[in-house]
């Protein structure tokens, strides 16, 4: 719109470049923190400023951390012969807020769609290898969304990763189709888990 402020329009630009966030949104949300109290833009700035410095993936699963190892890394009370492979660091967060999974997680950052420029090598599937040979693990899970891309990179693990002594499964198909786990409430995810089977 014209008329606004240069310094408002970067804002209001700036605003619109985050997830789901369109252009009357950010014209509200811009107006609310040039038009309140200064230290509501500071706290908002510091905390984008300190998340931005401090947040990053966990060096062993992927999750986002403060600290790495990460707390589902490093928690005694989580059964280490379970291993929940996901496509993104939010796909974590998911599955602990169906409370149904208590094992470990490995962040595999993407799914192979070579429409998409992305290849087995670009994702963090040689970690995961290793982990599985220094690791206890009995079951590993692939919880991928239920889309071609997902359903392709499942399998693909399946072949690769197939070892005596190892279960493979996939989460049930209790998700909507094509769509990410992110989109998935926590009772729909806690059957996924629940009623995974076995990759035939």
């Amino acid at each position: 719109m014209s008329g606004w402020p240069e310094a408002l329009h970067a804002l209001i630009t700036a605003l619109t470049r985050l997830p789901g966030v369109g252009r009357r949104s950010a014209e509200r949300m811009a107006l609310f923190l040039v038009q309140s109290d200064p230290h509501v833009a500071g706290e908002l700035a510091e905390a984008i400023r300190r998340a931005r410095a401090t947040v990053h993936g966990c060096s062993r699963c992927g999750a986002l951390t403060e600290i790495s190892p990460c707390h589902f890394c490093t928690d005694p009370r989580r059964d280490d012969s379970l291993l929940c492979v996901v496509e993104r660091p939010t796909d974590v967060l998911s599955i602990e807020r169906s409370g149904s999974y208590h094992g470990r997680y490995h962040v595999l950052g993407g799914r192979i769609s070579p429409l998409e420029g992305v290849e087995p090598e670009d994702l963090r599937i040689g970690p995961l290898e290793e982990r599985l040979q220094t690791e206890p693990v009995r079951e590993l899970i692939l919880a991928l969304g239920t889309d071609v891309e997902g359903e392709a990179t499942s399998h693909y693990l399946a072949k690769r990763l197939a070892r005596p002594g190892l279960r493979i499964t996939r989460i049930a198909h209790g998700l909507p189709a094509g769509t990410g786990l992110e989109y998935a409430d926590e009772l729909t995810l806690g059957h996924a888990l629940q009623g995974r089977r076995e990759i035939t």
